[in-house]
């Protein structure tokens, strides 16, 4: 159950957010980045992401439904045993909910792991490079390595809150394929490492990971909605 819990909070508190450039290699990787994801038209006109998909974990399929509405809220909801948990993310406040593992009531996230995530209610900036100058991000360019035979541009990012990962990118594609990040779960620090692959391109032009393994079991998208209509009430605790 831990691995679970683990899963759904790094699809949360891993950044994949927006850099600012130090070199301008880091501005070429961006650009052609944001070209493999769809271009910049295409991504201005997402308010609303629902994606829905299973978690493979500990032998079991567990179905999750993560709701993003533009800067304002997130939520991850997912079902064990018949029992419906959550994690909800907004730009003031946060809150878990997980009644498999014994909780009865939700439980408010701490204000440091709400200032983390928030690079996360950032549709745009959650899968391309754009607009990272502006967004007040720094970044190292480290060259390229390897990642499970596949050739990547790596790049170092500090954001304004502090958090820091490690990103990855194809050279031949420019798709984001791999983050590491330091992030707090249950008040320990560990190093999430998040994987995406099978890139697709939707009906609206923009092009997304059907496939996202958080290190608890991977995530397999089934569908994604774009502009649904995401109630303000998705956004508060309710057990």
């Amino acid at each position: 159950m831990k691995k679970i819990t683990l899963s759904i909070l790094s699809l949360l508190l891993v950044a994949a957010g927006t850099i600012k450039a130090t070199a301008q290699s880091v501005d070429d990787i961006a650009q052609k980045n944001l070209t493999a994801m769809g271009g910049t038209d295409n991504w201005k006109k997402v308010k609303t992401i629902k994606m829905t998909g299973a978690v493979n974990a500990q032998g079991m399929e567990i179905p999750v439904i993560i709701s993003i509405k533009d800067h304002k809220g997130m939520r991850v909801e997912y079902t064990v045993s018949g029992m419906t948990g959550y994690t909800i993310l907004t730009d003031k406040e946060g809150w878990n909910f997980m009644p498999f593992g014994g909780q009865t009531k939700p439980e408010a996230i701490s204000a440091d792991d709400v200032k983390k995530g928030q690079d996360g209610l950032d549709i745009m900036g959650t899968y391309t490079l754009a607009d990272y100058k502006a967004k007040g991000n720094k970044i190292t360019y480290l060259g390229k390595d390897d990642v499970e035979g596949t050739e990547c541009f790596k790049l170092k990012v500090v954001y304004p809150s502090g958090k820091e990962e490690t990103r990855y990118y194809d050279a031949s594609t420019y798709y984001h394929i791999r983050s590491v990040a330091k992030v707090t779960v249950n008040g320990k620090e560990i190093e999430a490492t998040s994987n995406y692959s099978n890139y697709k391109k939707l009906p609206e032009g923009i092009v997304y990971p059907m496939s996202i393994d958080a290190g608890g079991g991977p995530v397999t998208v089934k569908s994604v909605e774009i502009n649904k209509a995401i109630e303000e009430s998705e956004f508060t605790p309710k057990s």
